[in-house]
């Protein structure tokens, strides 16, 4: 297999680590855009020596590092999903909260991290505790599952619970969805991608945020369809089968993109 192609089975989960990190699926996919134009451009310079999937997302932090600024400067000030996010980033520094993405959403192990991120192992357990707790004190909210298997339901109403959120329902069908979210006072919507009666938990989640921008977070078992850059996608994706750990980092972060919550 040529290097393009190994890279090429890497960049869905690569878009999908960059639009939870960046809270917007534009400013994501152009920091994917911008790390393939570089290995394009000096493709000798891209030595796979840990791995192409690691080596990638070290290429990425690089680039990532290079053009975050802790104050928000160089950020699109027009955009006030990300004015509210630089409100509260002080409080999470961003090579922990890259470290807690690396781990809790992208499945790499800690040592992995510490590759990719530069830090040594030490650092890399201390950034991550620290990111964690930081994540719990956040502010809480209601949530609206949308999923229709009982037992993942349930699953996620516990890990809901055991965050310190609220669950404002639980819907099985597109219609049920919108009419609890009209009926509650949810403040982040968890959508399965194909629901009970053949609707679309998209579908829904778009009619939902018609009435309000709350962040939406989606759980598939084919993440790579959601994750192709090519159309309107979803910001902030779980694969199936998840972990609580994977639900717990993308509920946080989300939650960081949320204007209601970062006043």
């Amino acid at each position: 297999m040529s290097l393009g192609d190994e890279i090429r089975g890497h960049l869905p989960f690569l878009r999908r680590y960059a639009r939870a990190l960046t809270g917007s699926q534009q400013h994501g996919d152009n920091f994917v855009h911008t790390l393939l134009e570089v290995v394009v451009a000096a493709p000798d310079e891209f030595a796979s020596v840990h791995g192409t999937r690691i080596d990638l997302y070290r290429a990425f932090h690089r680039i990532w590092e290079s053009a975050f600024i802790e104050d928000g400067e160089g950020q699109d000030d027009e955009d006030p999903l990300l004015r509210a996010a630089d409100r509260r980033l002080a409080r999470i520094t961003p090579l922990g909260r890259q470290i807690l993405l690396l781990t809790a959403l992208e499945g790499f192990s800690t040592e992995d991290a510490a590759i990719i991120t530069g830090a040594d192992a030490a650092t890399v357990e201390t950034l991550l505790g620290e990111a964690v707790a930081d994540l719990d004190r956040e502010s809480r909210t209601s949530v609206l599952i949308i999923e229709d298997e009982p037992l993942i339901a349930l699953e996620l109403e516990a890990i809901v619970r055991d965050l310190g959120h609220e669950v404002a329902g639980i819907a099985t069908t597109h219609d049920d969805a919108v009419a609890a979210f009209e009926q509650s006072d949810a403040g982040l919507v968890l959508a399965d991608i194909q629901l009970a009666d053949g609707s679309s938990g998209i579908d829904a989640v778009q009619d939902i945020l018609a009435l309000a921008p709350v962040p939406a977070i989606f759980i598939t078992a084919f993440p790579e369809r959601l994750l192709t850059g090519s159309r309107v996608e979803p910001t902030f994706l779980i694969s199936k089968p998840f972990r609580e750990n994977t639900v717990r980092a993308a509920i946080s972060q989300s939650l960081l993109f949320t204007p209601e919550l970062a006043a």
